[in-house]
């Protein structure tokens, strides 16, 4: 704990263009909860290069990412919004942890396998040890919460065997992280395949909503919705399709399962679908609008960078010292 304030830390990759899922799953519930703690969210750069990356376009995706944070209602004057890849500190407490981590452990994640069979010409070193980077990330500013996705869980999980087993060796070193869960858009679905996350990565051009997709492209991408014959606005196993575009209706609007079911009541799909539209469209406008006018400012981007990496920086030197010193490493000398 810094600053006798509860910490969060969350972080996105700048990979791929943000969906609605990453807004209504995340984004948005980082927004809502920033008040009350100490906050890190971070660009999940160095993660982003397990898998070749384009240079020019990580780094325009990483500026669009971090500049989405402060659009989506993120104050960088009040929340630490950063580049990974500018705390070098990431690194070195990832590979610490990668010395207390076992290849079993790192063997077993679901998501080293579904990597590493789909990038199978490149099962390079950090796919195996991302967990412990990971890991690394939330421990270095004693975060007690981490919200994260049911995708990341057992990563999370990861992260808090090590700080255990780090906290046996040497004592009370790390703060132990428990998983935070938003109330709504917790898991967002496809709109082609209900069964499915929305991903960044869908081939299919209609299956998710991008956060910066324009109003007319919302719309005919949830006329397109995948439904079914029942005909009803019912919230249920039977009606995955359905049950998603509620979650979606219900997390824009604030209202209620049972209020979205009775407002709907005896309307066909094609009306339900397009109040649907509708309420994205009215949450994503401002957002797209703050994100324009953001982007234009270059001077007021940069600077908010510069004062971040410094607190970041020296958030994450407070965990570092001690963590040096217990591990043996000789101390630094301090420039005058």
């Amino acid at each position: 704990m810094f600053d006798d304030k509860k910490v969060i830390f969350s972080g996105m990759q700048a990979t791929g263009n943000l969906t609605l899922g990453n807004y209504l799953g995340a984004l948005k519930n980082w927004v809502d909860i920033c008040e009350d703690y100490l906050t890190f969210f971070c660009v999940v750069d160095l993660h982003s290069i397990t898998v070749r990356q384009d240079p020019a376009e990580l780094r325009r995706r990483s500026r669009d990412l971090l500049t989405l944070y402060i659009a989506a209602g993120l104050d960088p004057e009040k929340n630490c919004i950063y580049y990974q890849s500018h705390v070098p500190n990431h690194a070195e407490l990832g590979w610490i942890l990668d010395c207390f981590t076992y290849v079993g452990e790192l063997e077993r994640m679901t998501q080293y396998k579904d990597k590493a069979a789909k990038h199978a010409d490149n099962i390079n070193a950090g796919l195996l040890t991302y967990p412990s980077l990971m890991a690394a990330d939330i421990l270095l500013y004693q975060a007690e919460y981490v919200p994260v996705g049911a995708d990341q869980k057992q990563h999370l999980e990861l992260a808090r065997t090590l700080a255990e087993r780090f906290n046996n060796v040497y004592g009370d070193v790390f703060t132990v992280p428990d998983i935070w869960l938003g109330k709504r858009g917790r898991k967002i679905m496809s709109l082609q395949d209900p069964e499915k996350k929305m991903s960044k990565s869908d081939e299919n051009p209609n299956a998710s909503i991008y956060l910066m997709d324009d109003p007319d492209t919302i719309r005919r991408k949830f006329k397109r919705a995948v439904t079914d014959s029942i005909g009803a606005v019912k919230y249920c196993d039977e009606q995955p399709g359905i049950r998603n575009l509620i979650d979606i209706y219900c997390s824009c609007t604030g209202k209620s399962t049972e209020e979205c079911e009775k407002e709907f009541e005896g309307q066909g799909y094609g009306v339900f679908k397009e109040a649907v539209g509708e309420a994205v469209v009215g949450v994503l406008k401002p957002l797209q609008d703050r994100f324009r006018e953001l982007s234009a400012d270059k001077d007021y981007i940069d600077r908010m960078i510069l004062q971040n990496d410094e607190k970041a920086m020296y958030y994450s030197e407070k965990t570092m010292r001690k963590v040096r010193k217990k591990i043996g490493f000789p101390e630094r000398p301090r420039l005058k």
